[in-house]
């Protein structure tokens, strides 16, 4: 189930809202159990199976943050026995020590089999071909269906265990908040990922306003007026140009920025729904976008990409692998391993891995010339202009299926590939004056039109009309479109 269909929009999310919203004079305990069961409800609506995968990895998590809360932890007490923050200078027993690795362990164990089995087989199978030693080849009888959005539910689950374990948290003495948390539909499957510290308070106790509906409903309407109205349309330029294999350079250009204001739109209006959800819910949640097309450097725009992600990686990644502490050498080696696995975070390809290599090249190439080079020099919008060029050319990897074809594509954005056959024919479709249309506007929004976090932060009778308008538009065309993919939640 997806946010931007006429099932979650008019079937789930009304009943969804009624249930919670009919409890609302009731304790707080009995609303998270509504949003636990509409949380499972909307994770397990393609594949049942999958709920009983992410209740064990809860259960793993929450009963880890109780042992290392108290090491003298017996689980008949868990339940009413008081649950302390541990000080963050404290030593830690061997017991706590061992509960912290195996949450650790078993979420990387999970999320590593799911996501990268079928790779490593793969991978493993290519190189025994090239070795000339085929008999070597590992064949298996099925493969591992990718369970939806695991790797955005395990990262937040096992910040959870270790914020504990550093004493950056409270362990959960009750198993349906903290399941509540895990599971809350919002930001269940494509985040942002928050913390849970971040929003500890908030499921224990929080408000339902006027206000923060209103807004809520703000973030829905503009995140799902962004998702029908430029980022499918620009998803079918890219669709239709990736596709060709070998296309013609302006139209290779035309794709590549095409497939940039997809993915962004795309997944920014997700964060901005999943946003508003939380708004309707009582629930605030941590801003996730910051016009990152604006970024005068690559380093810059991972303060402005998919925020809870950089945040997520440096805070659990880069620092503990040193940051910048352990010398200039290390920091840069840091800052590109740190991004290659934020590269496979995403997904099982060397594709993946590329994006990620030219993302952390480039941070730790800026990070070597420093904040005074000659690049910070230039005027402001040669420096978007460059850091934009070099996300577009690192999405081509991200998008293209294989690597000999993201090569290919880059030589034809070099003006260095052989057009194939019938590659002009494309031009027919996407010089149409719709998609064209479309093409400005995600360029007019991405570089010029206010953020959702700011325009909503006030609304008033013009605002809502033009709400009302966008959202009935929206409404209108996804009936007309049988394109309506969500790049986010292969990952």
């Amino acid at each position: 189930m997806v946010f931007s269909s006429h099932l979650f929009l008019f079937y789930f999310l009304p009943l969804a809202l009624a249930g919670y919203y009919a409890l609302h004079r009731a304790p707080q305990r009995w609303r998270n159990i509504v949003l636990i069961l509409t949380g499972y409800a909307f994770y397990g609506w393609a594949e049942p199976v999958f709920m009983a995968l992410m209740f064990f990895t809860t259960l793993v998590d929450w009963t880890a943050s109780l042992i290392i809360a108290r090491d003298d932890w017996m689980i008949w007490r868990a339940w009413g026995g008081p649950v302390v923050t541990l000080e963050r200078s404290g030593s830690r027993s061997r017991l706590q020590k061992s509960a912290v690795t195996a949450s650790i362990v078993l979420n990387i164990t999970v999320l590593g089999f799911f996501k990268y089995f079928n790779f490593g087989i793969d991978s493993f199978n290519a190189l025994a071909r090239t070795l000339g030693v085929e008999s070597w080849q590992w064949n298996t009888f099925f493969d591992v269906v990718l369970p939806l959005g695991i790797s955005f539910y395990t990262f937040q689950a096992m910040s959870y265990t270790i914020d504990v374990y550093r004493g950056e948290a409270r362990a959960m003495r009750n198993l349906a908040d903290f399941s509540c948390f895990v599971s809350m539909f919002p930001h269940l499957v494509a985040g942002p990922i928050l913390k849970f510290s971040f929003l500890a308070d908030q499921i224990e106790s929080r408000t339902l306003t006027s206000e923060k509906f209103a807004r809520g409903a703000a973030f829905l309407a503009l995140g799902f007026s962004k998702k029908i109205l430029l980022a499918n349309p620009c998803g079918k330029i890219a669709d239709l140009v990736f596709q060709t294999g070998s296309p013609e350079c302006f139209d290779a250009w035309y794709g590549a920025v095409a497939y940039a204001f997809q993915i962004y739109f795309d997944f920014s209006a997700y964060s901005d729904m999943a946003i508003g959800l939380g708004l309707m819910l009582g629930f605030v949640f941590a801003k996730n976008f910051d016009s990152p097309y604006l970024a005068t450097s690559v380093t810059d725009f991972w303060r402005r990409w998919h925020i809870s992600l950089s945040s997520w990686l440096r805070e659990y990644l880069y620092i503990p692998l040193g940051g910048n502490r352990r010398g200039v050498v290390r920091t840069y080696i840091n800052l590109i391993l740190v991004m290659l696995i934020g590269g496979l975070w995403h997904g099982a390809s060397w594709n993946y891995v590329i994006w990620g290599g030219i993302h952390g090249s480039m941070l730790a190439a800026e990070r070597f010339h420093g904040k005074h080079g000659p690049f910070h020099r230039l005027p402001r919008a040669v420096q978007v202009g460059f850091t934009f060029l070099v996300v577009v050319v690192a999405w081509v990897f991200f998008r293209a299926k294989t690597l000999p074809a993201a090569i290919e594509y880059c030589r034809c954005l070099a003006g260095l590939g052989q057009a194939a056959d019938g590659a002009g024919l494309i031009a027919g479709v996407i010089f149409q004056p719709y998609y064209v249309g479309s093409f400005l506007l995600a360029a007019a929004v991405a570089w010029a039109a206010p953020q959702t976090w700011d325009w909503t932060r006030s609304l008033n009778f013009g605002k809502a009309v033009v709400l009302v308008a966008l959202f009935w538009l929206a409404v209108v065309v996804m009936t007309t479109q049988s394109y309506n993919p969500f790049i986010y939640y292969i990952f």
